[in-house]
């Protein structure tokens, strides 16, 4: 499968960043510590109304949107961090809209929605820590993130788990699962044909993680992919049951018999390394590694 997915521009040093909230409403210690890391290399621009809260929603539907649309207008501003996931982006997405140049797009968890929309419209996006997390991961992964904002040739490489043998090559997609299958139906779904697929997740037990991925396989998306690459599944263990999620996850998606790699160090757990979407990366499910061959800029 050949590379579908343009990068966008390196960012350097002391470039302007836009700061938005597409999701839920945050706590402000969290994202000020985010904020004073981002700061130390970048020149953040934040969304007007930054701080706003109605509901579960960081600002009403139009506020939101608006942000969005003008951080990815603004010429100045080269790439995009999502202040906190939570819910609330793929609320967004029938209000998109892009510009000719790709920018890069960093978040996670409910930023999947917006991820994904990015992919179908052929962009390469960043799946990396929103700024409540960015603040408490240590140096090594910060380091990374602007390694992958700023170098095309900065390729991650990830050793996990070795879980179905066998060495594939394609586009890694996907994010989390929850949002991800919520997607299916849906223009905002990139197709999977080819593709390693990237899932983690957060909170969900897992007779829920099986509904989630009975879905996304009744609905043919499991039978397209070429590989699978696992994340952290936090806290999605049943201990009455005595069952844990990542494990429960690994042994269903073993079962579709192509390559698959589990335990990545990304996601909601203690440590979120970046993780290139769009971009080319080659699976080695025998090795337990994923290597990138193309980085999210150039």
């Amino acid at each position: 499968m050949s590379s579908l997915f343009c990068p966008a521009p390196a960012l350097a040093p002391g470039d302007v960043v836009s700061v938005i909230a597409p999701s839920s409403p945050f706590d402000r210690a969290a994202f000020d510590r985010g904020l004073q890391r981002l700061s130390e290399r970048y020149r953040p621009r934040l969304a007007p109304d930054l701080f706003a809260c109605e509901r579960y929603l960081a600002g009403s539907d139009a506020r939101r949107l608006q942000a969005l649309n003008e951080a990815l207008a603004d010429a100045e501003s080269r790439a995009i961090f999502c202040a906190r996931g939570g819910y609330g982006a793929m609320r967004l997405l029938p209000g998109l809209k892009l510009p000719e140049t790709p920018k890069v797009l960093v978040g996670f968890s409910d930023i999947t929605a917006l991820h994904a929309a990015l992919q179908v419209n052929g962009w390469r996006s960043l799946h990396g820590p929103v700024l409540t997390q960015l603040g408490r991961l240590d140096e090594a992964m910060a380091r990374a993130l602007f390694d992958c904002l700023e170098s095309g040739t900065h390729l991650p490489r990830f050793v996990g788990e070795a879980v179905v043998p066998g060495v594939v090559e394609g586009p890694v997609l996907g994010g989390n699962l929850s949002v991800l299958t919520r997607l299916i139906g849906t223009p905002f779904l990139p197709a999977l044909d080819g593709a390693i697929l990237f899932l983690e997740d957060v909170g969900e037990r897992p007779y829920r993680l099986d509904r989630m991925l009975q879905h996304l396989a009744l609905a043919g998306g499991l039978a397209r992919v070429a590989g699978v690459a696992l994340g952290d599944f936090t806290d999605c263990d049943d201990e009455h049951l005595q069952l844990r999620g990542a494990a429960f996850v690994r042994e269903e998606l073993a079962r579709q018999g192509v390559p698959c790699v589990a335990g990545l160090r990304v996601g909601h757990g203690l440590d979120n390394w970046p993780l290139p979407l769009g971009a080319r990366a080659r699976l080695d499910g025998a090795a337990g590694t994923l290597c990138f061959v193309e980085g999210v800029v150039e």
